[in-house]
């Protein structure tokens, strides 16, 4: 009996340090996602939370400074309504690694903590454009008919 009881509380153990694990993974990965017109309303219930926000970056405000620590960036995103039409925006400030479809008018995702009226973007994702179009004048590739 004495070799079973011992079997069982390792057994616990186990489980509860396994689960223990499980729990602390996941709040410190899990982030709340957001689009910017969801974000907008409730940023002052989200300070110093961690979020993602999916937004379009507008054009015009980028600035960019090299350091030693990567590319100083701050942009604002807005919503995805057009480029004539942004609406309220919010500033995002970011250092590091530029992803390399990076740009104004571009839809991107933002992961940070928003403070101080700026979100403190540590990562950013951008979005490939979900439609690829021809170049005026250019036939598709795979094009059979022949001009002859």
């Amino acid at each position: 009996m004495n070799r079973y009881y011992k079997f069982g509380v390792g057994a616990c153990l186990l489980v509860a340090a396994i689960g223990y694990l499980m729990y602390a993974g996941l709040q410190q990965s899990s982030t709340y996602y957001f689009t910017i017109e969801e974000f907008l309303p409730r940023r002052q219930e989200l300070v110093n939370q961690g979020v993602r926000v999916a937004g379009r970056v507008a054009p015009g405000s980028l600035t960019k400074q090299t350091s030693a620590k990567g590319t100083e960036m701050t942009f604002a995103i807005g919503d995805f309504k057009g480029p004539g039409s942004m609406g309220e925006t919010v500033t995002v400030a970011y250092t590091g690694i530029v992803p390399d479809m990076f740009a104004e008018g571009r839809d991107v995702i933002i992961e940070g903590r928003y403070a101080d009226g700026t979100l403190r973007a540590q990562q950013i994702m951008t979005s490939c454009p979900s439609k690829y179009e021809a170049k005026p004048g250019v036939a598709p590739a795979g094009d059979a008919r022949a001009s002859n």
